[in-house]
Order: C-alpha cells, then sequence, then structure tokens
C-alpha cells in the first residue's frame, strides 16, 4: 500500500468518525434492501451518500472540514487523496472499520483514527454512506 492510499484510508477512517452521530441498525427486522451491500454501496444506496454526507456533517467534519478538504494537524484532504482513490468502496469501508492507530507508520497525521470512527453502533451501510458522499467529493 502507498502512502497516498495510507493517507486516503486514514481520511476515510475519520469520516467514519463523522458518523457516529449516525448511526443505524443493519439488522432491522423490516428485511431491508435485497441488493448485494457492495453494489448498493457503488450505487449510492444502503447509507447513500445523502446519508454519507448528513454523518460526515455530524462528526467528520471536525477533523476534516466542512468541505472535507482537511483542517492543519488533523485530517487530511478527502477531496484529493490518491490513498482514497486507490481503494474500492469494500477497502474503504474496511478501512474505517479497523481505524489507524498513531503508532501506525502510515499514520502521517499522528492523530488516531479509531475504529468505525469510534462509534462501534456504526453499520456497514452507514460506513457505506459517507464512503458513498466521498465519492461524490473525489477531484
Amino acid at each position: 500500500m502507498t502512502s497516498t492510499q495510507r493517507r486516503w484510508a486514514a481520511l476515510v477512517l475519520a469520516a467514519g468518525l463523522a458518523m457516529s452521530g449516525c448511526a443505524s441498525d443493519s439488522d432491522s427486522a423490516d428485511g431491508g434492501s435485497t441488493d448485494d451491500s457492495t453494489e448498493t454501496t457503488a450505487a449510492g444506496g444502503g447509507g447513500g451518500a445523502a446519508s454519507g454526507e448528513a454523518i460526515f456533517a455530524k462528526s467528520c467534519s471536525s477533523c476534516h472540514g466542512k468541505d472535507a478538504k482537511g483542517l492543519p494537524n488533523l485530517g487530511k484532504d478527502l477531496t484529493a487523496s490518491e490513498f482514497a482513490k486507490g481503494m474500492s468502496d469494500a477497502e474503504l469501508v474496511a478501512f474505517i472499520k479497523k481505524g489507524r492507530d498513531t503508532s501506525d507508520p502510515a499514520n502521517t497525521t499522528g492523530v488516531a483514527m479509531p475504529p468505525k470512527g469510534g462509534n462501534p453502533a456504526l453499520s456497514d451501510d452507514d460506513l457505506a454512506g459517507v464512503v458513498a458522499y466521498l465519492r461524490t467529493l473525489e477531484k
């Protein structure tokens, strides 16, 4: 994994932090969508870009800025991240789920990105929504 990919992953994980304010239960009794979650993510379904934007605004923007262009000494610019662009949606979701500790050599900010952005209640659909939203911002 290149350093750019690692940085993008860190940004995506930070996006996961933003999602902490919009957790949802992915195991609801109403059945939900019958679409494969990976396909749904790529198409902006599941959590969806709109819900991902709301999650980003509530949590991620504190490190990545309201425009996702990053804040000094906190979060990276997610709109131009080659790291995120180099990952599939599923890989980006997996990165957010795992997080990145400050001891990881790929961590270039010195700021930890906790698993699921610090909110263990976030579902894969929530994370997919943030990824879908970030994809709409890529330059």
